[in-house]
């Protein structure tokens, strides 16, 4: 009797389409569990909510700086706004677009300041410090060297040794550097006799103030402000109420052991809340003193907690880390100081809380001044993620972005497959170069 020859099974072919990466970078998981939405490389792509593309790029707005620029301060008046910008040993108005005129402070020590905007009964003040200068203090058409001897003046302590700033409850408050030492001015002031607040006996594993920061939040007693210290070891000190003299209306919240903060600049306002730029990564206050340091997951940068304990452990001491929120491209932006002139950028989406990283922008500091980002370089000042008429460009330089998605087993973990075709959807105004390759076994290779 013939026998029937037994039927060949071929595999079947299969058609899968995978989403944009719009989960971001994913810089904590294993190359084998991502979610098909993240990324191992992200750059220069910014995840939106529903796609992502590339960033804007930037144009030179303000020339002809001596060097470097350290720190922009932008001054906001009733009807008036300006940009100055600190490079080499002065201040120069970067507020118009193109080359700076004369210095309009000279003789300075550095160009690392720190600034708030303050309005009184006098006027509408910016108040700037370094810690090795007198404080500026300027009125919207003059600056003022601040001392005992100035007008306005400070009395009670060396102005020269004020590092750091801060407004709270109508009190500018400083730290004085390399101490536990807080001074405050009396309300809606911007001179007169300081006085001092020791956290020396409240902070116990000694060190110094770094920064002050405003933080509002709900307690269980209604919305209100507490004042925040961090010192270089990491404890952060909470005070609440309005006259640091008087024991019934200043109080201690409480002290908490978080990762040694990362730069000057650590504080940053994020709507009701205050973020801290530590070791542990980037922390929203709220979250970080209700848990414990050990759990990770407070942390907004959890997503990218690899690259980023990697970065703070490498540059932690180079000057450039910088924290901005840039509500019209609905990005948080931490400036990652790799070195100077070769800046990086971790930049997430404050929608989604998906991650990227930006290349390409030399930014030693970022401010917003029209609501609008700006950066400092080597030289200038530049305007960041713009989109002008040439496209997407920074400054004459084309935009390099890096992609690869996060690698999938298209619900065949274990089983080999054989690629024959793959349709990706680019969507562009103009022609732009595409490589384009498929990665697989883990490979990271860049296309070709």
């Amino acid at each position: 009797m013939a026998r029937r020859a037994p039927m060949i099974q071929h595999a079947a072919a299969n058609v899968a389409s995978l989403p944009a990466p719009v989960g971001g970078w994913n810089a904590r998981d294993s190359l084998a569990n991502m979610a098909a939405t993240d990324a191992v490389t992200l750059e220069n792509f910014f995840p939106g909510v529903s796609s992502v593309n590339l960033r804007g790029g930037y144009s030179k707005h303000a020339t002809g700086l001596p060097g470097q620029v350290e720190s922009l301060l932008t001054y906001n008046g009733a009807a008036t706004t300006k940009m100055f910008a600190a490079s080499g040993t002065a201040f120069y108005d970067a507020t118009s677009a193109g080359a700076v005129g004369a210095a309009v402070v000279s003789g300075l020590t550095n160009a690392r300041w720190e600034y708030i905007n303050i309005t009184t009964s006098g006027g509408n003040f910016l108040y700037a410090v370094n810690g090795v200068d007198k404080p500026r203090l300027y009125n919207g058409s003059t600056w003022t060297a601040i001392d005992s001897a100035s007008t306005p003046s400070i009395t009670g302590v060396t102005t020269t040794n004020l590092s750091n700033i801060n407004l709270f409850k109508n009190r500018v408050w400083f730290v004085e550097k390399d101490t536990l030492k807080a001074w405050y001015l009396p309300t809606s002031s911007v001179g007169g006799a300081a006085q001092a607040l020791d956290l020396s006996s409240i902070a116990k594993f000694g060190g110094y103030l770094v920064a002050m920061g405003t933080w509002t939040i709900d307690a269980g007693y209604g919305v209100d402000d507490n004042l925040v210290f961090v010192t270089n070891k990491g404890e952060c000190i909470v005070y609440r109420g309005t006259d640091p003299s008087s024991a019934s209306t200043w109080e201690l919240i409480g002290v908490w052991a978080l990762g040694a903060p990362v730069s000057k600049r650590c504080f940053m306002k994020y709507g009701g809340d205050l973020l801290l730029l530590t070791l542990d990564g980037l922390l929203p206050l709220a979250s970080a003193l209700q848990s414990s340091r050990l759990d990770p997951n407070v942390a907004l940068s959890d997503k990218i907690q690899g690259a980023f304990a990697a970065a703070t452990s490498t540059y932690q001491n180079n000057f450039g880390w910088n924290l901005l929120y840039n509500a019209k491209n609905n990005a948080l932006i931490v400036n990652v100081p790799v070195s100077t002139g070769a800046q990086e950028q971790f930049v997430m989406n404050n929608i989604t809380k998906a991650w990227c990283k930006f290349t390409g922008w030399a930014a030693n500091c970022f401010t917003l001044y029209l609501d609008d980002p700006y950066f400092g370089g080597n030289g200038y000042v530049a305007k960041a993620w713009t989109i002008g008429n040439t496209g997407y460009i920074d400054d004459t330089d084309n935009i390099s972005g890096r992609a690869l998605q996060a690698f999938n087993y298209f619900e065949s973990r274990g089983v080999k497959k054989y690629f024959t075709r793959a349709r990706p959807s680019l969507y562009s105004t103009g022609v732009p170069g595409v490589n384009l390759s498929i990665n697989v076994d883990f490979s990271q290779a860049d296309s070709t």
